[in-house]
């Protein structure tokens, strides 16, 4: 039998550029992880909602960059998760939507105290929903042009506390920005796309106006 030398270091790598993709799949892991503990601090209430907001603003775009590095060496999160036992499922859903949960969901402070802030967000509610209905107008159909546009609407319509919870326009602003984030930014939507995003996007801007004029 073999002797073992405890003393002898084990190469893991055998050039720079196993080494770099190592050190990429390292920089995956440990974005994963930290991104999970800070949605755990964020759901118990132990990061104020700016803070949470930049952070998972810069963990989505740090994944995004360190996956891209990686290409065909991870082309599944949920494969790369399970090869490396990693149990993270609000890193996952988070990375799936591709924005803060304050964005998602709206902050958690109670903007009805103040009829004037209301007010303030209904319109700019209004006025997000013109902006990107006029930006596929205007053929902008880049996904890190749209995506940015229907996060900000996102944000905007979460923010009117009043609006019913059930009211569909949330739905499929989260499905379009899943849709768009599983996409590369560089990427155009189709023109079936373009058209379907269009549709929801009235239809929800014209239940959002039926609303508004509800007694």
């Amino acid at each position: 039998m073999p002797t073992i030398n405890l003393d002898e270091e084990i190469k893991l790598t055998t050039n720079n550029r196993e080494r770099a993709q190592m050190d990429n799949m390292a920089d995956l892991y440990s974005i994963i992880v930290v991104l999970e503990h800070l949605e755990m601090a964020f759901i118990r209430g132990a990061v104020p909602d700016s803070e949470y907001a930049s952070t998972c603003r810069q963990l989505v775009a740090q994944f995004k960059t360190a996956s891209s590095l990686l290409g065909d060496l991870v082309p599944d999160l949920e494969k790369f998760m399970k090869e490396y036992n990693l149990n993270c499922p609000a890193a996952v859903k988070r990375i799936e939507i591709g924005v803060p949960a304050t964005v998602e969901h709206g902050n958690s402070v109670s903007n009805e105290a103040n009829g004037h802030r209301t007010a303030k967000y209904v319109a700019e509610t209004v006025q997000n929903y013109i902006t990107v209905m006029d930006a596929l107008k205007l053929e902008m159909t880049a996904v890190d042009e749209i995506h940015p546009l229907i996060a900000d609407l996102m944000q905007s319509l979460n923010n009117v506390r009043s609006l019913p919870a059930d009211f569909e326009g949330r739905a499929k602003l989260r499905e379009w920005l899943i849709k768009l984030n599983n996409m590369r930014a560089s990427e155009q939507l189709s023109a079936d796309d373009r058209r379907q995003l269009e549709f929801d996007l009235e239809s929800n801007y014209t239940a959002f106006r039926g609303w508004l004029d509800s007694p």
